[in-house]
């Protein structure tokens, strides 16, 4: 009975100077103590109160052995997508797939060129996926900056009119400008950050609306650039009221 109570002290001592996997250890050969002690005792009563410490003990080490492999995984997961100019299958649903699932309930998007009418759609293409995939979405950010010139003058008015469409469908948009944005960056609630050099505006134009490409942006070219994906592990996925 020593020998238990001297190891379980010690698994005790060593859980909370946070040494868990000595401690794991400690506790899983003091229970195995117990228990052979708890063979030997007559008492019912004694039998029953040592059943119960073993099962408080062991249930601890179960929960350090969680703990340690949570520990062993890297802190991240980290992807790199280069894209060379004029290489076609990048679509929005093509890089953005592993992002996209029903943990999603708001994504912040950082680009400093949701301004002039293109770059808009482009963002409302962004915005149609997200719907499309993330059934638990209610709220979209955007902070970009602030057009100024005459193919600039519709951005706010475009903007409402997507908030409005997306208020329909149960999802908030909040735009934000700031004058001294230059990351391009959007992050998602269920743990993925995404890095574009160029933002969302990464596709080539073409020529003219009757040339492939247009409309299945698959098939429409790219600019070269480098989107950077990191996961940080273990990220709960919080509703954003």
């Amino acid at each position: 009975m020593d020998a238990a109570k001297d190891l379980l002290k010690r698994a005790v001592e060593l859980d909370t100077a946070q040494k868990y996997s000595e401690a794991m250890i400690c506790y899983e050969q003091g229970v195995q103590n117990l228990l052979r002690q708890m063979k030997d005792t007559p008492s019912e009563g004694a039998r029953k109160e040592l059943r119960l410490r073993a099962e408080q003990y062991l249930e601890r080490a179960e929960h350090l052995k969680q703990l340690i492999k949570e520990q062993e995984r890297p802190a991240e997961s980290v992807h790199s997508l280069r894209i060379a100019p004029g290489s076609t299958g990048y679509s929005y649903e093509a890089v953005f797939e592993r992002c996209l699932d029903g943990n999603v309930h708001s994504v912040a998007v950082q680009d400093p060129y949701i301004r002039v009418r293109h770059q808009i759609y482009n963002f409302v293409r962004f915005c149609e996926l997200l719907v499309k995939k993330c059934k638990k979405l209610s709220k979209i950010s955007l902070t970009t900056t602030s057009g100024e010139s005459p193919s600039e003058s519709s951005q706010a008015s475009s903007l409402t009119e997507l908030q409005e469409s997306l208020r329909e469908r149960g999802v908030k948009l909040e735009v934000a400008y700031s004058p001294t944005l230059h990351d391009r960056e959007i992050r998602f609630s269920n743990g993925w950050i995404v890095k574009l050099g160029r933002g969302l505006d990464y596709f080539q134009k073409l020529k003219g609306p009757f040339t492939i490409g247009f409309n299945d942006f698959d098939l429409r070219p790219c600019h070269e650039t480098t989107i950077e994906m990191y996961h940080k592990l273990n990220v709960k996925s919080v509703k954003t009221q």
